[in-house]
């Protein structure tokens, strides 16, 4: 028998965007996502990884880097948040570093103020080759070496971003989250074969929501997969979009749903690792 919903219950959006190398025309089509998501009644927002820079060159986003605390995407995700009065989240924003070649990738959060919440910084950095296909974020990317978790309006928050989705112990490392993020840039290769599986596979371990926001479409002759969605605390995908272009995902996130998964099935307290 079903929890009646919980009136702490909320409305969490993911928007899927399909970004290219001017941070401008993004950042506009951010603006519109968001405000859309806003329209739903959404208090929390999710953007994709690379939602202000997503270029042909993986150099693209060391050219569009910013100071920390400080620029174009910075400012739009603080602006926004305060104008619709939401716990945004920025999938990610290149972040300078004392390597003129590299750069932070930094998942920012921003509450109804305005003011910043939380920075994640990507630990697990992609490395893929088959036949034509080639990507190392080594290249350009420092990794971070925290795990952040951070306290919202809405929940306790749990950060990562994209190819972290495949190492559970990240996951296993977050405080009990009412929500994990998972923004993310996969690939059509990687993400049709896995995206499902591992967003499900997260979201049962860890008995949570999981809401991920893809970019999808072309970028310069890279595809990727899209499919932003939300999953419950059981690993059912309650809500997704179907394709790869862009747009918004909508769904309540019920703590009720997730109390009374735990009650069923308190894995959590049967760990003895």
């Amino acid at each position: 028998m079903s929890v009646a919903h919980d009136p702490s219950a909320f409305r969490a959006a993911a928007v899927q965007m399909v970004s290219g190398g001017d941070v401008a025309d993004n950042l506009r089509q951010a603006e519109s996502l968001v405000a859309e998501a806003a329209g739903a009644g959404a208090r929390f927002v999710l953007l994709p990884e690379y939602f202000g820079v997503l270029g042909a060159r993986a150099t693209d986003k060391v050219r569009a880097a910013e100071r920390d605390g400080d620029g174009p995407q910075q400012r739009f995700l603080a602006h926004a948040a305060r104008r619709h009065r939401i716990v945004l989240v920025g999938g990610s924003v290149p972040i300078i570093t004392a390597d003129p070649a590299r750069v932070r990738s930094a998942c920012l959060a921003y509450g109804p103020d305005g003011r910043r919440l939380a920075r994640y910084d990507k630990i697990h950095l992609f490395r893929f080759v088959q036949g034509d296909e080639a990507y190392d974020e080594t290249r350009t990317i420092e990794r971070g070496d925290e795990v952040v978790a951070f306290d919202a309006p809405v929940g306790r928050v749990g950060l990562s971003i994209c190819y972290d989705v495949r190492f559970p112990e990240l996951y296993r490392a977050l405080p009990d989250c009412a929500i994990v993020c998972v923004p993310a840039a996969f690939t059509w290769t990687t993400g049709t074969a896995h995206w499902h599986l591992l967003l499900r596979a997260r979201a049962v371990e860890n008995q949570t929501w999981v809401i991920a926001a893809a970019q999808g479409g072309v970028h310069g002759g890279r595809r990727t997969y899209g499919h932003s969605c939300v999953v419950d605390p059981w690993g059912e995908v309650v809500a997704e979009r179907v394709d790869d272009g862009p747009g918004v995902v909508v769904a309540m996130v019920d703590p009720a749903r997730t109390e009374e998964i735990r009650g069923r099935l308190p894995a959590h307290g049967h760990r003895v690792l």
